[in-house]
This record gives structure tokens, C-alpha cells and sequence, in this order.
């Protein structure tokens, strides 16, 4: 089976349709950390607020 041939440069292009990994990295692409970056605002403080809600509750019980 023949390679396709670039025009300008006669040298034989590489058929990337079946490649596995641009597949993978084209999925990567979108990072977990990128996607959770933007609820920040959001979580921390509720979170702050549930663990001091927690550590309040402990320190009264063992009073």
C-alpha cells in the first residue's frame, strides 16, 4: 500500500487516521485539575464551614 505524497516535498505523509495515541491525547486534552478549578470558590468554603461545624461538635461533646 502506497503512502500518500506530499506535493511540495515528495516524501510520503504519515496516516494518522489510525493512531492510537493522538486518539488518547486528543481525550487528555482536557485535564482533570482544569475542570475542577472552577468550583473552587464554591467548595472551599462550604467544606471550611462542614469542618468547623465538626470540630465545634467534638469540642462541645467532650466538654
Amino acid at each position: 500500500m502506497a503512502l500518500p505524497v506530499h506535493a511540495s516535498t515528495n516524501d510520503p505523509a504519515p496516516d494518522n487516521s489510525h493512531d492510537h495515541r493522538a486518539h488518547i491525547a486528543e481525550e487528555q486534552s482536557q485535564d482533570a485539575v482544569e475542570q475542577i478549578v472552577p468550583l473552587m470558590p464554591i467548595v472551599l468554603p462550604i467544606v471550611g464551614g462542614v469542618l468547623m461545624f465538626l470540630l465545634a461538635f467534638i469540642a462541645v461533646s467532650m466538654a
